[in-house]
């Protein structure tokens, strides 16, 4: 049986056994297949690969490997400069547009807390997640590495971190997103862009004793509710001041 030699570089390591990081892994090839098919049979997600290396020259994801290879395989920031070669997956929208399977509500929340493009339906099934990041252009965010695994997913993160606030800081960090937070421009709720309001307008959709309390209101256009800036308000600003000044 034909073998190949692949090695993974960087971040990729997390999704290998702990004895395979950084090490050549030499592995059986039954058949032909492409580069996508082998990297995937390892447990790497395509969407996490930008740079795949085969014998030495850069290639696609379509390149056939047919056996004898050796194949280097490198996330999108790593030591390794992609200057003139050929990128085999997608550079990552600058954007800070995402899509959240239903296990990241509270990471959902403190994206759009921070003023992020955040799709998320708790009860979303995996393919309507695909279908929302390649209709979008969005990035996926989860933890489920089948879901990054579907061709139409282009941009995807598997999370690392297990507490939101842990995975808020990676994801900024990752997306590099500080420099482009716009907290509480959002609707936390529906991801609706907020509009200021008025007291007047505030009136009929808050208690009398917040109105008393506060002047300043922002109200969503798509599911009309009304935010201001109370105790819960206090609470994400500091998680989300934090975390923009670790990142």
């Amino acid at each position: 049986m034909a073998s190949v030699v692949v090695r993974f570089y960087g971040e990729l390591g997390d999704f290998l056994d702990v004895r395979l990081r950084g090490a050549a892994i030499e592995c059986g090839l039954p058949s032909k297949r492409s580069v996508k098919d082998l990297i995937e049979s390892l447990g790497v997600p395509h969407c996490e690969v930008f740079v795949v290396l085969v014998d030495g020259e850069s290639a696609t994801f379509d390149r056939v490997i047919e056996g004898g290879e050796r194949i280097a395989v490198y996330p999108e920031f790593s030591e390794l400069d992609a200057t003139g070669l050929v990128v085999a997956g997608a550079p990552s929208p600058s954007d800070g547009r995402f899509v959240l399977d239903g296990h990241l509500g509270r990471l959902a929340a403190y994206l759009r807390a921070a003023g992020f493009d955040v799709a998320y339906d708790r009860d979303a099934a995996d393919d309507s997640i695909a279908r929302v990041a390649a209709d979008e252009d969005r990035v996926v965010l989860t933890r489920d590495v089948g879901l990054l695994k579907r061709s139409i997913v282009r941009h995807g993160r598997f999370v690392r971190a297990t507490a939101p606030r842990g995975q808020l800081v990676e994801i900024v960090r990752r997306f590099r997103l500080a420099g482009r937070a716009a907290p509480f421009t959002r609707c936390l709720r529906c991801n609706t862009p907020l509009v200021p309001a008025t007291k007047d307008e505030a009136r009929d959709a808050v208690p009398p004793r917040i109105v008393e309390r506060f002047d300043e209101f922002a109200r969503c256009p798509t599911c009309r509710r009304t935010f201001w800036r109370g105790t819960h308000h206090a609470r994400i600003a500091e998680v989300v001041k934090a975390v923009l000044g670790r990142a």
